[in-house]
């Protein structure tokens, strides 16, 4: 047997065996969340937040390392003879739809990276042409509603800071932000009388569609990169770690829709070191090294391009290697409503065009558009 060969079989039993305790993991943590769920149906538990010290043994753990061998095991053909069973397993632990699946023969992916980026047959999502704004994936809702004192809620009772998640406003030349040192950081932020700042969370996990799209018709100026931790952002993570997404490398998308301001920040997360933005080549996630604190800024407007890069509700945006989570943080009228719950599982997301603006979720009408 070559050397070729012996390597490859070693790859791949490392790759099952990978694989079968991470199912394992996922399953036993799946089984977690579902018991606290049950617990607090009755009663509200406040959040036990973790500790300095705790954090600091979480970030520990090389996470952005075995992210990268998670990524590159992923990568690793498989024979023909295995492709099913691999890929049943997943679909049975997470609960994969495969009949919205473009190629639902499991024998057509190579391996798990395609797999998990499989797209979607072009009537399985179907864009809401009545509303302005969608879900840019499906997902679960950890939270939603209004930005109070600056702080935003990524669950129930445990929030974290706008300045520290979006970065200093240093990208504002390319928007019509105020930067008036008079004003806080949120009303910077809000370009036009009458308008809110609002936003919602809405996590990926491992079993749902890994891509997602433009939650609204809009103009993409800047892009801001922040290198960080890859800790979990499941939600039992995200209830026990303050400003978890602050301290997850992540990419903030910023620019400006009908309403004026208007951002969606894709957090990464263990095994999701790997974050690609479509139209934006020169992005680079979960490098071997980075300075702590550091972030790097691209802007996408240019003497040759005054507009930025025009997004259509509906359109590719990006793909996470695996599940994660998205933020969106947007400018709206005052009366902008929501009709969600927290815990919700969505696949779109709606705002009515009229006086009274609503965020609704019906899968039989509204839903992502696959092109």
């Amino acid at each position: 047997m070559s050397l070729r060969a012996v390597t490859r079989a070693r790859a791949i039993r490392l790759l099952v065996a990978t694989g079968g305790g991470y199912v394992g993991y996922w399953q036993y943590g799946k089984y977690k969340e579902q018991k606290q769920e049950h617990q607090e149906i009755e009663i509200l538990r406040p959040p036990n937040i973790a500790n300095p010290w705790q954090v600091g043994l979480y970030k520990s753990i090389p996470t952005r390392l075995l992210s990268r061998a998670w990524g590159r095991l992923n990568q690793v053909e498989l024979p023909t003879w295995m492709r099913k069973p691999v890929y049943n397993l997943y679909i049975w632990t997470f609960g994969v739809n495969m009949k919205e699946a473009a190629v639902e023969d499991l024998q057509h992916y190579r391996n798990l990276s395609e797999f998990f980026r499989r797209k979607l047959k072009p009537q399985a999502r179907p864009v809401c042409g009545s509303h302005c704004v969608i879900s840019p994936s499906d997902g679960k809702i950890l939270h939603f509603g209004r930005v109070k004192n600056c702080e935003v809620e990524q669950v129930k009772g445990v929030t974290y800071s706008l300045e520290t998640f979006l970065g200093p406003q240093t990208w504002c030349e390319n928007l019509e932000i105020s930067n008036s040192k008079t004003e806080t950081f949120q009303d910077q932020l809000v370009t036009k009388e009458g308008n809110d700042l609002y936003h919602c969370v809405i996590y990926l996990a491992p079993g749902d569609y890994h891509c997602f799209h433009s939650p609204t018709d809009w103009r993409v100026s800047h892009r801001r990169h922040f290198p960080g931790s890859l800790m979990s952002v499941n939600p039992g993570v995200a209830r026990w770690i303050k400003e978890l997404f602050c301290h997850n490398e992540r990419v903030v998308l910023a620019g400006e829709w009908i309403h004026g301001f208007f951002s969606l920040t894709a957090v990464g997360a263990t095994n999701v070191g790997s974050i690609r933005i479509y139209f934006d080549s020169d992005l680079h996630t979960n490098s071997p090294r980075y300075m702590k604190g550091s972030y790097n800024d691209f802007s996408f407007v240019t003497n040759n391009n005054k507009e930025g890069i025009t997004m259509r509700k509906g359109e590719h945006l990006g793909e996470f290697n695996l599940g994660s989570t998205i933020v969106l943080i947007f400018e709206a009228p005052k009366d902008f409503t929501f009709n969600l719950n927290s815990g919700q599982k969505i696949r779109s997301i709606s705002h009515h065009l009229h006086r009274r603006y609503q965020l609704n979720h019906d899968d039989r009408h509204c839903r992502l558009l696959q092109r």
